[in-house]
């Protein structure tokens, strides 16, 4: 794995340059519409097939699984999960809050995963059991404060009725803590990584979007929702992850406001 996980960056950060590429030329810009507040460019396609390839000329026997194009089967017993960019409409109106994003699953467990967000030079990096990184340097959660005390990153999904995520954020209002979204669910699990917000909470996360910063949050000490990695791959679902000291009021928040009992 540390081999895999060299090569992984080296990957990620080769898909980032190319991205960087298409977000600095916004007028020459292809993007189709999936569906409501669903968009596709050009950046999006043409990432995903230069990470493929690269994974592919490094690890012929694994599969593959992104979001914009078929999976490839592997023999290996391990999937590359990729999202080429995770924050399409961010990526799209010129904000730059945006990232590459590829975990490693084998067995419906995560064993290593890569955010790396080119506009700030910032690579988040996690090997199952070995802890995890920024830039190189240890991730460690360490911090106690309450709801009311910090902020909470929330995502919103069209896949889902829209009362789930006013329903949340009515609550962490009545809680004290402010909330923040970035519409790049992935970039706010790796911010909860680094200690810059206390938790995240999404109704339905498709696995590109979560399995890598789900790992980091783990790894930096971290407290996540059990999930199976490959569940996640078919279906897809809810994630809530966050510090030791807010992440049960969180997942309670959380599943009481998607209609969940607690």
């Amino acid at each position: 794995m540390p081999e895999r996980i060299e090569v992984l960056e080296d990957i990620c950060r080769q898909a980032g340059r190319l991205a960087l590429q298409y977000f600095r030329n916004q007028a020459s810009l292809v993007i189709d519409h999936k569906g409501h507040q669903d968009f596709v460019s050009q950046a999006d396609r043409e990432v995903e097939l230069l990470t493929r390839k690269l994974l592919s000329e490094n690890f012929p026997d694994d599969a593959i699984v992104g979001e914009e194009h078929a999976p490839s089967p592997g023999t290996s017993g391990f999937t590359w999960v990729i999202d080429p960019i995770d924050g399409t409409t961010n990526f799209i109106n010129g904000i730059p809050a945006w990232t590459v994003v590829v975990a490693g699953v084998r067995n419906g467990v995560t064993e290593c995963g890569v955010i790396h967000d080119p506009c700030n030079n910032e690579t988040f990096v996690a090997v199952k059991g070995r802890g995890a990184t920024l830039n190189g340097a240890a991730l460690t959660l360490s911090d106690d404060r309450r709801l009311s005390q910090g902020t909470v990153g929330i995502g919103y999904s069209s896949r889902v009725e829209d009362q789930g995520i006013v329903r949340l954020v009515t609550s962490l209002v009545n809680e004290g803590s402010m909330f923040y979204r970035n519409a790049s669910g992935a970039l706010s699990l790796a911010y909860v990584a680094a200690g810059r917000l206390l938790g995240y909470s999404e109704e339905h996360m498709n696995a590109w979007d979560c399995l890598a910063g789900q790992l980091i949050v783990a790894e930096a000490g971290g407290c996540v929702e059990d999930q199976n990695a490959n569940d996640m791959i078919r279906n897809g679902g809810r994630v809530v992850v966050g510090t030791p000291a807010i992440f049960e009021p969180l997942l309670t928040l959380s599943k009481t406001a998607f209609g969940q009992k607690a």
